[in-house]
């Protein structure tokens, strides 16, 4: 293997090492803890919901938990890369380009949010560091309360 002293970015790369590459890839897009709990107990209280799933068939983009007949979808998002106002801490090393990373982040969220709501659908936006109790409470009584406002 080859050290990290050797090693030259890919051209256009964002990463300022190797170390920091594979840190970086090894990240995990969807299934992350805070999904598994918060689905786990939604699936103990017999919803059922589609994941990782395109709402909208003209967006190209996924939501974490996807309610169909509900229209509703939920998304988990970390603090880091979607900038909690609480927990983002800006990064030390190229902080150019992952600050502006964040922002991107952060704007396309928000027109998510905008491109659903449009559509008739209900968003959920929650934080990692959000107890998985009390959003699996929050993503139930929607549930509920949107099928019975369909009936």
């Amino acid at each position: 293997m080859m050290s990290d002293d050797a090693w030259e970015p890919p051209v256009g790369s964002w990463a300022s090492s190797a170390a920091r590459r594979r840190n970086m890839q090894a990240i995990r897009s969807r299934d992350t803890r805070p999904e598994l709990l918060v689905r786990r107990l939604l699936h103990a209280q017999g919803l059922r919901y589609r994941v990782a799933a395109k709402p909208l068939p003209g967006l190209r983009r996924t939501a974490d938990i996807v309610f169909r007949p509900a229209k509703l979808a939920v998304f988990i998002d970390g603090c880091y890369w979607h900038g909690c106002p609480t927990h983002y801490v800006p990064p030390k090393t190229n902080s150019g380009y992952w600050s502006e990373k964040v922002l991107r982040n952060v704007s396309r969220d928000r027109d998510t949010d905008l491109h659903l709501q449009a559509a008739g659908w209900t968003v959920l936006r929650f934080w990692e560091h959000e107890s998985a109790d009390d959003c699996a409470l929050a993503i139930a009584s929607t549930v509920i309360r949107l099928r019975d406002s369909r009936d």
